[in-house]
């Protein structure tokens, strides 16, 4: 029987494993590049997003910026011309489950089914096979590895966040805070869409891209694409 102390470490391991994104306890996570040389990763979560994809696939192909994009499954079926758009313009593109459903809880069959249907959604849609994989809110537990090992997915969690999400933060507040929380080896998570409404309003975090993207060369940094990092 566990004693309190022993009891209380490990359900303290349990719940890093669980919520940090980058935690090694369910399988290795990466979470940022080197940080030999001033380089940095954009990626995009939740789309494609009708509102907020096109005008961040335009403004990355203007800068010519590769990045990732980890697509929703149902917002893919959606949207499939822009998922294709996408993966054309020769971005990553990454499995982000069906639903957007947090699967810390689930068991293995309900993994399963949100990671093993949204890959086939994504290479039925656009021809790639995705190799990649990030979990909503960054949220694991060990059935999720089995399955991304078994899916041959490299995972990733992410350096920072900004929020952008929030629906009361301005493109130039997340301007800002990119460009104060940007670090060598830095994988950035922006948003696209929303993960629980394919129509929800992105419209902010296209917007403050050429921004970010301007302040992130002025500090002598360069974007590279995140495949350089997949295992």
């Amino acid at each position: 029987m566990l004693t309190l102390p022993l009891a209380a470490a490990a359900l303290g391991a349990w719940a890093y494993g669980t919520y940090e994104p980058n935690s090694p306890l369910f399988g290795r996570a990466i979470g940022r590049g080197s940080n030999v040389g001033r380089v940095a990763y954009l990626t995009f979560d939740d789309g494609p997003n009708p509102g907020a994809t096109e005008p961040i696939l335009q403004t990355l192909e203007t800068e010519r910026v590769a990045a990732a994009f980890f697509m929703v499954g149902e917002h893919v079926r959606r949207f499939p011309a822009i998922a294709q758009r996408v993966a054309a313009a020769g971005h990553e593109v990454g499995n982000h489950t069906l639903r957007h459903r947090k699967l810390h809880l689930s068991g293995p069959r309900a993994i399963r089914d949100e990671l093993e249907r949204t890959h086939e959604i994504i290479a039925g849609v656009t021809g790639r096979a995705p190799r990649t994989f990030r979990a909503p809110h960054g949220y694991r537990n060990p059935f999720v590895t089995v399955t991304t090992r078994r899916l041959g997915y490299t995972v990733f969690g992410w350096t920072f966040g900004v929020w952008d999400s929030d629906a009361r933060v301005s493109a130039e507040e997340i301007r800002r805070r990119v460009g104060r929380k940007l670090r060598p080896g830095a994988i950035i998570l922006l948003h696209d869409g929303d993960g629980y409404d394919a129509a929800g309003d992105r419209r902010r975090t296209a917007a403050a891209l050429p921004g970010i993207i301007a302040d992130a060369r002025r500090a002598g940094y360069v974007f590279r694409p995140l495949a350089e990092l997949v295992r």
